[in-house]
């Protein structure tokens, strides 16, 4: 598309997310959540909403929707009232969804993201509602019919509804990010987005830069990752500038994303909230939050990423860089917590936790979880080098790899029994520099000449001779004290 005319419009989007909460049970029933079971074994009459059963709150739901709520500054809605949202799929066995529509647990929330240019910015959250999942409608190649399974039908959700604050499909990714971070963090949600664990609608619309007027929204479903959010978003953006460029008008519908073009192509026309006839669910009583429960789950809140990321930067002195890439995982960022617990060194700690530490967990596929080697093991190998013990090369790729094979032995023993230890004897050292300037005449009339580069010559012949071993500073000082002398 035309820059200018690119440029001549304005982006309005807003997301709905939806998170698979990671309880052992359903939301309104005992039945178990595990994924992968055999079609329609996860079933209970009470999911199927036989007559004469009835719906049970899960507590733990609510408890992981007021953790996320807390997470994004919501305020939290003390008296809750169950909703039912009436529509018809053939996945979905009630024929309605319980839900919340006038009491949402968590309002008037907000989300701190990057923006296109770095600078921070502040997306609003309209509300967090807790809702139980469909089950799945499988086509299977060849087949004409459709075959419903219904194991993750009841599964508990939160829906995550933001405010049309974001301006274009950069800003979307990062929003997603921080969603996926916090959940992950609260361990309410494994943010799979491939697995449908957690899954985003993206409602856009586009107007002229000086219109005091929005454009019709259009909602976009079926994206399964977060690339391909911010592809549908860009294609849909284009798409609805186009229609306006031509004199035509957006129609407010429901467009389904195909990943394989990049584009949309309509669905239906947008529902309405008539369309689904809410109404107070007969058979949940209102949920009452009282205080000192809520008093208990505050406090039981993990660090969060800004969290940790502040401390990162402000106590440890760490790199804006290193600390956002130590944040992204909590996992990596506990690691790195309990590190710093046993070193001053906080920069070095980073860079063996950056550096190492997450080469061999990424070359193996494995997760921190599995890493064979305490923090406080790590915080050896950095004394080591700290007191001139051993060199940081020697340290990462000899002592490092011996003990990942050999995890319970310190790094001062793998040093010691591999003869790895430095010689920082500066009698030995000094004799051992004469021996190699006497062996390289030519060379040393060379560098007496200006050819100045030849310390690294003469450098790399005595670690050859020590085997690696001589301490790189006080060689480096006794070796320009000779040649200069």
């Amino acid at each position: 598309m035309d820059k200018a005319i690119r440029d001549k419009y304005q982006a309005i989007i807003g997301l709905e997310v939806h998170a698979q909460l990671l309880t052992n049970s359903k939301a309104y029933s005992s039945d178990a959540t595990e994924y992968g079971m055999l079609p329609n074994t996860n079933l209970s009459e009470i999911t199927l909403a036989h007559p004469g059963t009835l719906p049970r709150v899960n507590k733990r739901v609510v408890e992981m929707a007021v953790k996320m709520g807390l997470a994004t500054n919501c305020d939290i809605t003390k008296y809750n009232v169950y909703a039912r949202k009436n529509y018809f799929y053939p996945d979905l066995p009630k024929g309605y969804q319980i839900t919340q529509d006038k009491t949402p647990i968590c309002t008037q929330g907000h989300l701190l993201i990057k923006d296109a240019a770095g600078e921070e910015k502040r997306i609003g959250i309209t509300r967090i509602h807790m809702e139980e999942d469909a089950g799945k409608s499988m086509h299977l190649p060849g087949e004409t019919e459709t075959l419903v399974d219904f194991n993750r039908a009841g599964v508990p959700l939160i829906e995550i509804v933001s405010e049309p604050d974001i301006r274009d499909s950069e800003e979307a990714y990062n929003y997603l990010i921080e969603i996926k971070r916090l959940v992950r963090y609260l361990d309410i949600c494994d943010g799979n987005m491939e697995e449908g664990s957690l899954r985003c609608d993206a409602n856009i619309s586009v107007m002229l830069k000086d219109s005091p007027l929005w454009g019709t929204k259009v909602e976009v479903k079926n994206m399964n990752s977060f690339r391909n959010v911010q592809r549908a978003i860009e294609h849909e953006i284009e798409r609805q500038i186009m229609v306006l460029e031509n004199g035509g008008k957006v129609d407010g519908e429901t467009r389904n994303f195909d990943a394989n073009t990049g584009s949309t192509t309509a669905m239906r026309s947008k529902e309405t909230l008539n369309d689904y006839r809410y109404f107070p669910e007969p058979d949940l009583p209102p949920l009452v939050i009282e205080q000192e429960w809520l008093d208990a789950v505050k406090k039981a809140m993990p660090s969060l990423p800004q969290e940790l990321y502040n401390r990162f930067v402000k106590e440890f002195g760490l790199p804006e860089y290193d600390a956002a890439v130590l944040t992204d995982a909590k996992e990596i960022a506990l690691y790195f917590e309990q590190l710093a617990q046993h070193t001053k060194n906080y920069k070095a700690a980073s860079n063996w936790v950056m550096g190492p530490v997450k080469s061999y967990l990424n070359e193996l596929q494995l997760h921190i979880k599995d890493f064979p080697l305490k923090p406080e093991q790590i915080a050896q190998l950095i004394a080591l080098v700290d007191e001139n013990k051993v060199s940081h090369s020697v340290a990462s790729k000899q002592v490092f790899p011996y003990l990942l094979e050999h995890p319970n032995m310190t790094a001062q023993r793998v040093a010691e029994e591999q003869n790895l230890l430095q010689e920082s004897n500066a009698d030995e050292l000094a004799q051992i520099v004469q021996q190699v300037l006497d062996e390289n005449p030519a060379k040393v009339e060379e560098y007496k000449a200006g050819k100045q580069s030849l310390i690294g010559m003469f450098m790399g012949e005595i670690m050859k001779k020590t085997k690696g071993k001589a301490d790189p500073k006080v060689t480096n000082q006794l070796l320009r004290e000779k040649l200069n002398a």
